[in-house]
């Protein structure tokens, strides 16, 4: 199966471009300043922002099936007008699209966030998670759009290297005792993500961790994964800190756990041991 990954330059797409390679399918993937490697994909130069862009690379590669992992924090253009041109692209051109989108969505007012709930954003890049969310559902209705949370892996995430920076005391700040998310592995969440394309799902799935946690817990966890001393993790709260965003937000995968033969670890399960695996 052709299989063009949108954004494959990054931490979730590089994943992406090397579990679709292991698995047989012509992968195409796009990139903004820096290809990846050569032997797994064909390699698109495009800026999402240019619908132009967009639209050439659908052409030449002419893929069945897409997934749209750009994004970019701060920047309405690549994450809710990009996804707008990929879905606008795969309109045209014909295929299945999964678009990659965030619990960053939800607010955290609610106790759990299951796959019918709306989204209520608090935060620009929340809303503009949810405008992508908006735009690739009006224009391609049986589009598959998944919502993740925290992604690990591989020792390379961002949560990862502020650890090591904390617990090695190469860094300063706290970890949150109040914000609570539903990490997931990077090699799960692609996983998942390959699957929902090449079996054509459709709707909203929630593609999360199956723990609740927070990211002081989270960062202990990763701290002894690495055999670091997780005594020198300072704690704090967000709320009260001035750093927006929503405190808890527990994705209810439920429904789509059922869709999927792909098994999503918790954070407790898959930091229990080496990530090598």
């Amino acid at each position: 199966m052709r299989v063009l990954i949108v954004g494959g330059s990054g931490f979730l797409g590089g994943e992406l471009v090397r579990r679709c390679a292991a698995a047989g399918h012509e992968v195409g993937a796009t990139y903004l300043t820096r290809p990846g490697e050569p032997a797994q994909a064909t390699w698109l130069r495009v800026d999402v922002r240019e619908r132009r862009d967009v639209a050439a690379a659908l052409d030449a590669f002419g893929p069945e099936v897409t997934i749209n992992a750009a994004y970019r924090q701060g920047d309405w253009a690549v994450t809710a007008e990009g996804a707008a041109h990929v879905a606008a692209g795969v309109a045209r051109t014909g295929g299945r699209l999964v678009q990659v989108s965030s619990d960053v969505v939800f607010s955290g007012a609610g106790k759990r966030y299951d796959e019918t709930c709306p989204p209520d954003p608090i935060t620009p890049y929340g809303a503009a998670k949810a405008a992508a969310e908006t735009a690739v559902r009006a224009v391609l209705p049986g589009a598959a759009i998944a919502r993740t949370s925290l992604i690990l892996g591989h020792g390379r995430s961002g949560h990862e290297t502020l650890v090591r920076s904390l617990a090695t005391g190469a860094g300063e700040g706290v970890l949150f005792t109040d914000d609570v998310r539903c990490p997931v592995h990077v090699r799960d969440l692609a996983a998942a993500l390959e699957e929902a394309g090449v079996r054509g799902l459709s709707g909203v799935l929630h593609v999360a961790g199956a723990d609740a946690v927070s990211r002081y817990e989270l960062g202990v966890l990763i701290a002894r994964r690495d055999g670091l001393d997780a005594a020198r993790l300072r704690t704090g709260r967000r709320a009260g800190s001035g750093v927006p965003g929503p405190l808890e937000v527990r994705l209810d995968c439920s429904a789509t756990r059922q869709r999927l033969r792909t098994r999503l670890r918790g954070a407790r399960e898959f930091l229990a041991t080496s990530d090598a695996s």
